[in-house]
């Protein structure tokens, strides 16, 4: 054994940096939702940054160690103790045969990533760890279950830069490349979409973000149903825009007006149901430049 979980929080699940090459099958790529904070956590343990990790988006977890590892936490700012003494997050933590891990309260942000030196012991299911709750590849973590890992006695606990930690508000601006359907809308319904705000409502999960505020048009009804992508913004027949995430549909036939950049929508990820965002125009290539240099952070 390894951790014996005690204690399930609910939606605690195993991710990594995801599963590609299928959607031809219909399975979605699903993975880290905030890749930020799970690159980090690998960071951390100097693992591999795309390796897994649990994603945790309730508090209340409790883990036992069997075996003594380095342990990292990332992602939302919470309360983590070990052996009942509060510790700080965004850290590495060396932890002993017989220790008590517990995630508490959330103080802000919406998930959590949890690591151990040289990763989780499990098998791939179609080239990855991940969960994908739709199609029931991955693990879900429950009470008695067991997460095995390799031993690991050395001592090389690390801190985050307080520089690069992130900001988790209630506010957000969403970075957007505008679509090959954006002319199916018109200027005053590009010009409502730009210039107001939108509320996170309450379907909120690893499939999507539904938005609420000013309604916008299309000049058509829907489209054959195609290939989509990660950060989608897909404007159904209310006119309130949908962002795709991690466990999207491989397919769908509403237009589109434009795309999130990733790494906005790993920030995205992070904030509360109420929360608003509104979208700011960037071009291909702006948004190409910023992504080369978020992988290229992590990767050298």
């Amino acid at each position: 054994m390894s951790f014996k979980v005690l204690n399930s929080a609910f939606l605690t699940l195993i991710q990594d940096s995801g599963r590609f090459s299928y959607s031809h099958l219909g399975v979605t790529n699903s993975g880290f939702m905030d890749e930020y904070a799970a690159f980090a956590c690998n960071k951390l343990l100097d693992n591999d940054i795309k390796g897994n990790l649990l994603e945790i988006s309730f508090p209340n977890l409790h883990l036992e160690a069997t075996k003594d590892t380095t342990l990292a936490l990332t992602g939302a700012f919470c309360e983590l103790f070990i052996n009942d003494e509060q510790k700080n997050t965004w850290c590495s933590h060396q932890v002993k045969k017989g220790d008590s891990i517990r995630i508490g309260s959330f103080k802000s942000g919406q998930r959590v990533y949890l690591g151990v030196k040289n990763g989780f012991i499990l098998k791939k299911e179609f080239g990855s760890f991940s969960t994908t709750l739709k199609e029931g590849f991955g693990k879900i973590l429950e009470k008695n279950s067991i997460l095995d890992f390799e031993e690991f006695k050395g001592i090389k606990t690390k801190k985050w830069h307080k520089n690069y930690l992130p900001q988790y508000g209630n506010d957000l601006t969403l970075r957007v490349i505008l679509s090959y359907q954006e002319d199916t809308f018109s200027n005053e319904a590009k010009e409502l979409f730009f210039n107001n705000k939108y509320k996170i409502t309450s379907d909120f999960n690893r499939m999507a973000c539904k938005l609420d505020g000013k309604e916008i048009k299309s000049n058509i009804n829907g489209v054959i149903s195609e290939a989509i992508s990660y950060g989608s913004i897909q404007i159904p027949n209310d006119g309130k825009p949908i962002i795709l995430l991690k466990e999207a549909q491989t397919i769908g036939g509403y237009p589109k007006i434009g795309s999130v950049l990733s790494v906005d929508c790993f920030k995205l990820v992070q904030m509360k149901i109420g929360g608003t965002v509104n979208f700011k125009e960037i071009s291909i290539n702006q948004a190409q430049e910023k992504l080369k240099k978020f992988y290229s952070t992590f990767l050298s």
